[in-house]
């Protein structure tokens, strides 16, 4: 899972931190805003440009001018992902219930195929109750499985249907090359940091006997002895460490993340654990599976009530507070689409998602009802898409939406391939018509309105919505500020799922279509992510140029439903 920013929530997470347009009336211009940046507000993303100067999805807008009550009671959205907090105050009574199964009862009395899923399943369970922790990259299970077949061969000896594998297999083994070199180096540098460290904190004591130091004070301190200091080594048993760089080492890796030792070791286990199972070509978390036959497996745990900073089992219960959160219970936060209950899947683990994990988990949200389905995960490779493919399939086939986060990578999802998608990247055309990728914005509506962390694709993605410093629930019954596609998805999400509650008739085209027009253009020129400073303007990122607004979306709704009648 690749889908926040590497400081915030990647599948590395804890180591560092028919329808008519809407485009002529909906436009906002540079030149007309004014926007206060004093204080971030929890809910900046519910807010309405032109009345709060906030770039927001003018969620309270609608919320305020609309008394109607909606026509169906319930919309499942199935959000594939970690496990979830099923107990939060927030979500508790958001969560889907599979009313036609007794729970704990060892049977599966719906005849699904799943056995006591009464809220929902874990793709990666074992029968005695535990899952899948770590897993591999799906590089590295390209690499596995294609390494005989290609091996010394040249593209000029393959076959026009093996060139395509061939050129996988290739760029397979240069992000294996890179990443295993990037990582083993991090590795080895967090291991020479545990091994100083007692001499870095006893060094300290010489001139901070309490620890009391800031920042500002080692900052100072690293400036006068960045050259070594004889005399002080002298006293301190002719030591042969530079001072300076002692210092230093406290003042980056320590005083400006006020880490710990204990903070330091969690991290080199955490990447001896990518190195040795996730970069691991011996390693193998599905040996036990024959992945050649497309076989759902797993366990009905999907709870995670413990809060762990910086983990992925956070991440569901962050996406679901965004999509669902109640919103009359005065507290926390509220939800895009209150008449919503979240079917959770889990298929995120530390490593990338298996493509027949997605494939089994989108079909189980079909065939149990969803009509919307989260997508907040994310890789570059994909070893079984035509399976994940079919899966998308049978969801237009059932009328059910997919929303998809379009990833945290800083680059053109249009040139390089970003999986699950609506593309096959051998041939440009969507294979789907039920599919919405979605961006990230921040609240600034400047040159840095799109978030810098956030993919584009002028082809690819299809709209934006906030996704930057967003406030949402988080497992262990609290809530937090997270950023990522990952956040911006679900508010896609739920006003899918807020459409379809008021106007239960239309289509899943209809309703893609529906959110896409009515999104919010600004004429404004940005920084492309990770473009070195390249402006474009924010049109150009993007299919339809635009950011997510659920006030137009719902009347342009009540608009088509009319048509319909």
């Amino acid at each position: 899972m690749k889908l926040l920013p590497l400081y915030y929530f990647t599948c590395f997470v804890f180591i560092a931190n028919i329808v008519s347009c809407f485009s002529q009336e909906n436009t906002i211009s540079s030149n007309l805003f004014s926007i206060k940046q004093d204080s971030l507000l929890n809910n900046w993303f519910q807010k309405d440009y032109l009345q709060d100067g906030l770039p927001g999805i003018s969620l309270d807008k609608w919320y305020k001018q609309n008394k109607r009550i909606p026509k169906t009671n319930e919309i499942i959205v199935a959000v594939i992902d970690t496990k979830i907090d099923l107990k939060h105050e927030d979500l508790e009574n958001q969560i889907w219930i599979n009313t036609k199964e007794i729970a704990n009862n060892g049977i599966d009395d719906d005849s699904n195929g799943f056995i006591d899923d009464l809220n929902g399943w874990n793709f990666l369970g074992y029968s005695n109750g535990d899952y899948i922790k770590w897993g591999n990259n799906e590089f590295v299970r390209i690499i596995r499985k294609w390494a005989q077949v290609f091996k010394d061969k040249t593209a000029a000896q393959l076959s026009k249907n093996e060139l395509n594998q061939f050129k996988e297999y290739e760029r397979a083994q240069l992000k294996f090359g890179t990443e295993t070199k990037f990582y083993k180096n991090w590795l080895r540098s967090l291991q020479y940091l545990i091994q100083v460290y007692p001499l870095v904190k006893d060094t300290l004591k010489y001139y901070f006997p309490k620890e009391d130091y800031t920042n500002q004070q080692l900052d100072s301190l690293y400036q006068k002895h960045k050259i070594n200091d004889k005399s002080f080594r002298s006293r301190r048993d002719d030591n042969d460490k530079d001072l300076g760089a002692l210092i230093d080492y406290m003042r980056v890796s320590l005083g400006s993340n006020q880490n710990t030792l204990k903070d330091i070791k969690d991290q080199e286990s955490q990447l001896n654990s990518i190195v040795n199972e996730c970069l691991n070509l011996e390693f193998n978390e599905r040996h036990f599976i024959n992945d050649d036959v497309f076989v759902a497996k797993g366990n009905n745990e999907i709870t995670n009530t413990t809060k762990k900073e910086h983990t992925i089992e956070n991440h569901s219960t962050l996406v679901s507070g965004i999509i669902a959160a109640d919103r009359t219970n005065d507290i926390g936060i509220k939800g895009v689409a209150p008449h919503t209950k979240i079917m959770p899947l889990v298929i995120c683990s530390n490593a990338d998602e298996h493509d027949n994990d997605i494939a089994a988990a989108i079909r189980y949200a079909v065939d149990n009802g969803a009509k919307v389905i989260n997508m907040s995960f994310g890789k570059e490779f994909s070893l079984y898409k035509n399976r994940v493919i079919d899966a998308y399939k049978h969801a237009e086939k059932h009328d059910v939406l997919l929303v998809h986060a379009a990833g945290n990578n800083s680059f053109n999802v249009d040139e390089n391939p970003y999986y699950p998608s609506d593309v096959d990247y051998e041939n440009p055309d969507e294979v789907v018509d039920n599919f919405i990728t979605v961006g990230s914005i921040s609240q600034k509506i400047d040159s840095n309105f799109v978030s810098e962390f956030s993919n584009y694709g002028k082809k690819n993605v299809d709209l934006f919505a906030p996704g930057d410093k967003i406030y949402t629930t988080t497992a262990g019954n609290s809530y937090a500020y997270d950023s990522g596609t990952s956040l911006a998805a679900p508010m896609v999400s739920g006003v899918a799922a807020l459409i379809w509650s008021y106007y239960p008739k239309l289509t899943v085209q209809e309703v893609k279509q529906i959110i896409l027009d009515s999104g919010t253009a600004y004429d404004i020129e940005v920084l492309v992510p990770g473009g070195e400073g390249k402006k474009v303007k924010f049109s150009e990122l993007s299919k339809s140029g635009k950011v997510l607004n659920v006030y137009d979306a719902m009347e342009l709704a009540k608009k088509v439903s009319k048509k319909k009648r």
